[in-house]
């Protein structure tokens, strides 16, 4: 899977939370998967989608720990 195709899914994703934000956490892993395969392949990754990738981690950290 080249960059392109990596973008294009980011998109998707990104489309498909704003249509589903019930379903967040499979976003997430979703997220994580394509953002960790841009890393495998060495190439950056967009600044917004990292912080957005960590702002999930938070909230469903904090989720589990008061029991959610």
């Amino acid at each position: 899977m080249d960059l392109t195709e990596l973008e294009a899914e980011l998109n998707l994703l990104l489309t498909q939370m704003e249509n589903l934000p019930e379903d967040k956490h499979e976003f997430y892993l979703q997220l994580r998967e394509r953002l960790s395969e841009i890393r495998a392949f060495g190439m950056p990754v967009p600044d917004d989608l990292v912080r957005l990738e960590k702002e999930l981690e938070k909230e469903f950290a904090s989720e589990l720990k008061s029991g959610s």
